[in-house]
């Protein structure tokens, strides 16, 4: 598979509550969810679902599949196909199918929740099961990386100077003058995959989760790490956040093919679009903030109207995944990024291309946009800077020796930072385009001796 499209590192960490009294009910919502989530949710879910029997609800969870038994039958543990699987001693019924058995811990819980009646504690049966469990308390990230990761996502603070970088079950607070690790935000998702600042400063906003099972979009306060407040989930992870121009709504792209926007003072879920066919893949607001374009593997890149979400146009010159977007500032155009390696322009009253911005060695990742500049990184390598009206390129920035998968820019301190696969962080001066300084983003990690 195209590395772009795995830039994924799999791991096995979703709190389950095994901690039960035995004289407290079982709760589908902290303790059968989290179970179907991480073991059932990756082969009977909305984009694969085996046997054509589905688990990402508890009312779909009782219909019936293939088999035409029921998932889950109120007080008959005969009559449940899924704790009939669990506890098969068959290898090619007993699920999960080519994973280990359920541990004891957890079949005794799901037995317990059947015999209680296999009630429901949360409030709309058909709601994702990724919306109805209590966040986890994620663990921290290694004191010592045994390796590097893959640098997906970089956000500078307000005033320029500390950089914040996606690790693993955190984000990990940089130096951008001199590559030192100033601090560590934990109890973040397994991997992360876009950060962005509020206009005013105050908050960042995490893109994360774990491929396939679940997605968040958790808001920190960036100046002390505290977490405010988890604003969604869903059954895959998020790719990608931006704030409007306002800072009062948020939007949020996810790999299940829906482009969220939230009221971001009481988390409402304001507009749910489903326009996409694919993961969508990035997000962005006009000046105004009346639009929002959008990215997907789907091979699009679309505008939608941000108060209503209705579609005003769609952009599909690229013929291959769309990785970026970003507006022009007279608001009347869009920049995007795409597999085909190109940067184009196109205008969003007829979707029609209008210019070629750059064509580049490798595929075109994430658009950064900073003023009357956009910033760009791509699988050749190199990262680059362009001015957004003329579509001259100001910089080309190499020396990387992987993909470079992220970018950020600060423009009162002139700074842009790229994060590569290998997972080196480079600072770079946009005035004359030279190197700062670089570093692994991987507390504690040694290189090997050569």
């Amino acid at each position: 598979m195209n590395k772009s499209l795995t830039l994924i590192v799999i791991a096995r960490f979703l709190v389950v509550g095994l901690n039960v009294s035995a004289d407290e009910p079982v709760s589908f919502r902290q303790d059968i969810a989290p179970i179907l989530i991480n073991n059932c949710l990756a082969c009977h879910g909305p984009k694969k679902a085996e046997g054509s029997y589905r688990i990402d609800s508890y009312e779909r969870a009782l219909t019936d599949g293939d088999t035409g038994t029921p998932g889950f039958v109120t007080g008959e543990l005969d009559g449940s196909e899924v704790y009939r699987r669990i506890i098969s001693d068959d290898a090619d019924e007993r699920m999960p199918l080519d994973g280990d058995p359920l541990p004891a811990e957890q079949i005794a819980l799901v037995k317990r929740w059947i015999e209680e009646g296999a009630k429901y504690d949360a409030d709309d049966p058909n709601a994702t099961l990724a919306s109805i469990v209590p966040p986890p308390v994620y663990p921290g990230g290694p004191e010592v990386y045994p390796n590097t990761l893959p640098i997906t996502s970089l956000a500078f603070s307000a005033d320029g100077q500390q950089l914040f970088a996606g690790g693993y079950h955190e984000i990990t607070v940089w130096n951008p003058a001199d590559g030192k690790l100033v601090r560590r935000i934990s109890n973040v998702g397994e991997r992360t995959y876009a950060l962005t600042l509020s206009p005013d400063g105050q908050t960042l906003a995490v893109a994360c989760g774990q491929p396939g099972r679940l997605g968040e979009v958790r808001l920190f306060n960036p100046a002390d790490g505290q977490l405010i407040k988890v604003l969604s989930t869903t059954s895959d992870v998020f790719f990608d956040v931006a704030y409007s121009p306002s800072g009062d709504r948020l939007a949020a792209a996810s790999a299940d093919g829906v482009l969220r926007v939230f009221d971001v003072a009481s988390g409402e879920a304001q507009l749910t679009i489903t326009s996409h066919s694919d993961w969508v893949m990035a997000v962005a607001w006009s000046a105004d903030g009346s639009k929002l374009a959008s990215a997907s593997r789907d091979k699009t890149a679309k505008v939608f109207d941000a108060k209503t979400g209705d579609l005003v146009v769609t952009f599909s010159d690229h013929g291959q995944p769309v990785f970026g977007v970003a507006f022009h500032p007279d608001g009347k155009e869009v920049i995007s990024s795409a597999a085909d390696k190109k940067v184009l322009q196109w205008k969003i009253e007829d979707g029609k291309k209008s210019a070629d911005v750059g064509s580049f060695g490798g595929e075109v990742y994430k658009l950064t946009s900073g003023g009357e500049f956009v910033f760009v990184g791509s699988a050749d390598k190199s990262a680059r800077q362009y001015e957004i009206k003329t579509r001259k390129q100001i910089h080309a920035f190499a020396g990387h020796k992987d993909w470079v998968l992220s970018t950020a820019a600060h423009l009162g301190t002139k700074r842009m930072a790229t994060g590569c696969f290998d997972g080196e962080v480079r600072i770079w001066n946009t005035e004359d385009g030279k190197p700062v300084v670089d570093f692994l983003a991987a507390p504690g990690f040694q290189k090997p001796a050569s």
